[in-house]
């Protein structure tokens, strides 16, 4: 079965296919929730707010990856290791297989890791852009996957551009535009995350 017909993978994965002109590329967006692999020449974009995504490759094959996720709020300090980082856990399980089952080798793999800003109003006491930021790092370095570059924390969302086969990216931070979009969709994804439980558990391939 193909990957991207697999259900574990499939439910997630990104499905806004668009023609890039600025970049005369073809494109996906990656929206809270999702994931995108790419073995071919393309532009992977998202926007990011409290949550934090990784863009995943092994650097010989050119095949590569970008997540966009979150910790759900528990409304408590560190959830680095609580139940709610499973969701965290999931998103990176999932994009890392699908970077296996493509073909990719595990310690050929790279990641830079973006976003984790504090913009939502309505949970800056939890500081959840802090605590996803936490996660990923811990995650990387308990997975020996190095960190190659990055772009964390601070009060503005960004527009990461990340094309997979030759692992560059390209960030605007939105400084001076009131972006209602991406925090409307973080706080709607937030929300999505505490009536919903995670999908379930994927064991780390290869």
């Amino acid at each position: 079965m193909p990957v991207s017909h697999d259900p574990a993978y499939a439910e997630h994965l990104a499905t806004n296919r668009y023609f890039d002109r600025t970049f005369d590329s073809d494109a996906v967006k990656v929206l809270p929730g999702e994931y995108f692999v790419s073995e071919t020449d393309m532009v992977l974009v998202t926007v990011l707010g409290s949550c934090v995504s990784a863009c995943i490759r092994d650097r010989k094959l050119g095949v590569g990856g970008m997540n966009h996720f979150m910790l759900p709020d528990t409304g408590t300090k560190d959830d680095t290791f609580s139940p709610s980082a499973r969701y965290g856990a999931y998103a990176m399980e999932v994009l890392i297989n699908h970077l296996l089952k493509s073909g990719a080798r595990r310690e050929r793999l790279e990641a830079k890791i973006f976003g984790g800003g504090r913009v939502m109003a309505s949970l800056a006491g939890s500081d959840v852009g802090k605590r996803n930021v936490a996660f990923v790092r811990e995650y990387l370095q308990n997975e020996r996957i190095p960190v190659v570059a990055e772009d964390l924390l601070d009060v503005y969302p960004r527009k990461v551009y990340y094309f997979p086969k030759d692992g560059r990216v390209m960030l605007k931070k939105m400084m001076h535009t009131r972006n209602n979009t991406v925090i409307e969709r973080e706080r709607e994804y937030a929300d999505r995350l505490t009536a919903e439980p995670v999908s379930g558990d994927i064991e780390l391939f290869g």
